[in-house]
């Protein structure tokens, strides 16, 4: 208990970098999953999306549903590019800021790999081939949407830090991270018979969640671009560009029902990821 204690007071450059190693680990797992099953579940998809109840809910991809119809495969590659931007960015991060202590990048990291749980999305194929009860997917969906809230506070949580935090017990955040993240899963409802074409379960409070979701993406816009006059460096104002980038990238990943989407969700995550993580380097190297 004491070093638990310890461990959640203040998180050393070791234990940040054993963190990243250990979602390193989970991004590869996930991947290997996907890759895995992705040849015995690729025809259930058509059969799936079929049964939809409705398109995904959200700005971006009512957007995409006016000019583009649903693809029955784009959600998988959607979901697998989201693993593998998981795997491949933290290990980025590794070799880049190992020996560098940023609380922006540690939290950022832990953006990134919260994209792991879009691995749970799985879950409704697999019902449809095994028949397993329905509290699995209904418990998934429920660890989906707050994974998601879990990436999007530790975000903002990044975007904080860069706007002059000088907190330097990281752990306590993330706890309360954490525990805001619990209360989320245990209160969310979820509709255990219907889902989206992106192959998520209907949610209730579904709007309400997106717009706090959405509130936080924007705070850590915000957060970053005041680095700029806070830190008195222009390189926050790249990373500002970044993150909105990063935002919607993220949106239309997961929203993403049909190529269109896919790609170019794909494409713009890249591009806010490389302004974040060049920029931040560009920044910690002069210090």
């Amino acid at each position: 208990m004491p070093a638990l204690k310890r461990y959640a007071l203040i998180m050393t450059l070791s234990q940040r970098n054993n963190c990243i190693k250990g979602g390193i680990l989970v991004s590869f797992i996930c991947l290997c999953t996907i890759l895995l099953l992705i040849q015995r579940l690729l025809p259930l998809y058509p059969s799936l999306t079929a049964a939809a109840v409705q398109r995904p809910p959200g700005l971006i991809p009512a957007l995409g549903a006016r000019f583009f119809s649903p693809v029955p495969q784009a959600p998988l590659a959607a979901m697998t590019a989201m693993v593998l931007c998981a795997l491949i960015v933290p290990v980025l991060i590794y070799f880049f800021f190992e020996k560098t202590q940023s609380a922006e990048i540690t939290f950022f990291t832990l953006f990134v790999l919260s994209f792991v749980f879009e691995t749970l999305r799985l879950l409704v194929p697999l019902r449809a081939l095994y028949d397993f009860p329905m509290f699995l997917p209904v418990l998934g969906t429920r660890i989906l949407l707050s994974g998601r809230f879990f990436g999007a506070l530790s975000f903002f949580a990044s975007s904080v830090y860069a706007a002059g935090l000088n907190l330097q017990k990281q752990g306590n955040i993330i706890f309360g991270i954490v525990i805001i993240t619990l209360i989320i899963f245990l209160g969310l409802p979820v509709d255990g018979m219907a889902w989206d074409t992106s192959l998520t379960m209907i949610s209730g409070y579904s709007f309400e969640f997106r717009m706090a979701e959405a509130g936080i993406l924007f705070l850590a816009v915000i957060s970053f671009l005041a680095g700029v006059y806070i830190r008195g460096t222009r390189e926050y104002l790249y990373i500002a560009l970044g993150a909105l980038l990063v935002s919607l990238g993220r949106s239309f990943l997961i929203g993403a029902d049909s190529w269109a989407l896919s790609l170019s969700g794909l494409i713009i995550l890249a591009a806010g990821t490389w302004f974040i993580t060049t920029r931040l380097h560009q920044v910690y190297m002069w210090l």
